[in-house]
């Protein structure tokens, strides 16, 4: 785990990129209790004016978040995390989708012992989720 006194603003944290198939929102469809055909449905996806079949929010949120975990080594460290939803994440049924994630330092609070990462997220060039910020408590 990185200590608090080796973090500076603009440091990075790390970057990934999460290839996701519909298998994978099947997959998190049943453990979430999800089961919005939104995500699993082409035909009903279009109806209500979508591309296609789309990740759900809370699983883009939490693939996203992984930076940070691998990055502070303790998932317990992530005293807060929020975000807003700006953007789809289209699956496609033969070729998937490829969500790209960076984090890197946007504030460091030396009298809470935190950081707050900066997270983008994008698909296909656009960002999905806007204003991603988790705050991780680490050792002085």
């Amino acid at each position: 785990m990185p200590k608090l006194s080796e973090v500076a603003v603009g440091d990075v944290v790390g970057s990934t990129t999460v290839h996701l198939t519909r298998a994978d929102l099947v997959r998190y469809a049943d453990a979430s209790g999800d089961q919005n055909p939104i995500h699993q449905s082409d035909d009903v996806a279009r109806s209500v004016g979508l591309p296609g079949v789309i990740a759900h929010g809370m699983l883009t949120m939490g693939l996203a978040v992984r930076v940070v975990v691998d990055w502070c080594g303790d998932p317990g460290a992530v005293v807060d995390y929020g975000t807003r939803f700006t953007g789809q994440v289209p699956v496609d049924a033969e070729t998937g989708a490829d969500l790209e994630v960076s984090g890197v330092v946007g504030a460091v609070d030396p009298a809470a012992g935190t950081a707050r990462i900066d997270l983008t997220a994008t698909c296909g060039g656009a960002r999905v989720l806007g204003r991603a910020r988790a705050v991780v408590r680490l050792p002085a």
